[in-house]
């Protein structure tokens, strides 16, 4: 039996707006100590990773561990009909052929519930192994502001070169009209701690992204007030958004190597 209980129903919309658009279809795998996915993108060039922790629901039972293959589009529609503050509920039999998910949605005061069904799918998928790596540079940020100039310099080009360095962070891009260069210094010295702009940095990075994939990442503005950006040579960058108390979705994006040779060449 699965069965979890969500007060805050309206995370799991903003989860969903987060990550539909990058995947179209994943299994959701449910344990004793939570709810995830880790899925790529169609082009194979961005992975998303959720964890939702047991402990951050209201009800959390898991008896045996399982996979649940979602379409996310049609998992997005039910949801909609979720009040932003009704409790969800999400509920499977773990017989030996799950093949559908229903979804409960409570109204606060518990005059109004629905339920609906969703039929479940058979996705192939490698679990992908993440390795844990040292970064050489990680920069947490307000996520309203990294969205603002993702969309600002995809106005410009589209892509971005990140460069970390003991001036700051600088988002830089090239198009027809010209070029631009934003720079971020650090500020620990604000009110609000979700205001700042941390930079740890052991060497300096500069690395070159597809901002296409970057302002789908800040879909997950709304989860969170700040955003961490882990950077290492020649390594995908990891875009994280914290979950409340209970996880994180995190967005890794390999760099573009080609424009940056054919850049230097004499």
């Amino acid at each position: 039996m699965l069965e979890l209980r969500l007060v805050q129903g309206s995370l799991l919309k903003k989860i969903l707006e987060s990550i539909k658009e990058l995947v179209n279809d994943a299994n959701f795998d449910c344990s004793s100590t939570g709810f995830s996915l880790q899925a790529m993108d169609s082009s194979h060039v961005a992975l998303v990773s959720l964890l939702l922790k047991s402990e951050g629901f209201e009800y959390y039972r898991c008896d045996r561990n399982l996979s649940m293959g979602m379409n996310l589009n049609n998992m997005a529609k039910i949801l909609k009909f979720a009040g932003n503050d009704d409790i969800i509920t999400i509920k499977a039999d773990d017989g030996s052929d799950i093949d559908t998910v229903t979804f409960m949605f409570e109204s606060p005061r518990q005059d109004k519930i629905s339920d609906f069904t969703m039929k479940l799918m058979d996705i192939d998928s490698e679990h992908l192994g993440i390795p844990e790596a040292e970064y050489h540079a990680i920069v947490r940020m307000p996520s309203a502001e990294f969205a603002r100039v993702c969309k600002d310099l995809s106005t410009i080009g589209d892509s971005v070169v990140i460069t970390v360095s003991k001036e700051g962070v600088k988002f830089s891009t090239k198009g027809d009209i010209g070029s631009a260069n934003i720079v971020c210094r650090g500020n620990t010295g604000v009110d609000k701690a979700e205001e700042a702009i941390v930079i740890e940095m052991n060497e300096p990075v500069a690395l070159r992204f597809g901002l296409r994939y970057m302002n789908s990442f800040t879909k997950a503005t709304p989860l969170s007030s700040s955003v961490t950006i882990s950077l290492s040579n020649e390594m995908p960058v990891v875009v994280e958004y914290k979950i409340a108390e209970m996880g994180y979705v995190r967005f890794y994006l390999a760099p573009k190597i080609e424009e940056d040779e054919e850049e230097t060449k004499p």
